[in-house]
């Protein structure tokens, strides 16, 4: 009988060559509703659980903010933050075709290009952070300057005060 093959997406090879160490989570899921949702089935604290974010700017390049998952972006901080005018958000059916993930899979690591990335400030003080793997199913946990390397990323206060 063949041994099953361990499904790797290319985040994870991404990472890999880079040598940069990670966990992987990985959960059932037949239909992605939102990260709070996968965070509670892995019993995760909500602080430590980052979303990836897609948006283009006024001059229709496109930026990557990866935040807590319980926060909102501030689009004018964000925008701010790569040097645009403004941000918004790209439609759902536009992901597969801007970063190659599909929506509930996209992580900023490993898009079809790269694109200018933002992590909120917030993760530089955290041992770990927990992203998604590149496909709906699995989490990737890493250090965040990892994830900053990987990204090719910076830190920016990019959150909507509460």
């Amino acid at each position: 009988m063949a041994k099953q093959k361990e499904v790797k997406t290319n985040a994870m090879r991404i990472l890999e060559s880079m040598k940069i160490p990670f966990t992987h989570y990985t959960y059932e899921c037949d239909e992605f509703v939102d990260g709070l949702q996968i965070a509670d089935k892995l019993s995760l604290p909500y602080e430590k659980v980052y979303k990836t974010l897609v948006t283009v700017g006024a001059s229709k390049n496109y930026y990557v903010f990866v935040i807590p998952v319980a926060q909102e972006l501030d689009m004018k901080k964000a925008a701010k933050s790569v040097g645009e005018k403004n941000v918004e958000m790209i439609h759902v059916k536009d992901i597969n075709q801007i970063t190659g993930y599909i929506r509930g899979g996209c992580t900023a690591v490993g898009m079809k290009k790269q694109y200018v990335t933002r992590i909120d400030v917030s993760a530089a003080s955290l041992p770990t952070i927990i992203v998604s793997g590149g496909k709906i199913g699995l989490q990737l946990e890493l250090k965040p300057d990892d994830l900053k390397k990987a990204s090719r990323a910076e830190y920016a206060d990019i959150l909507k005060e509460v």
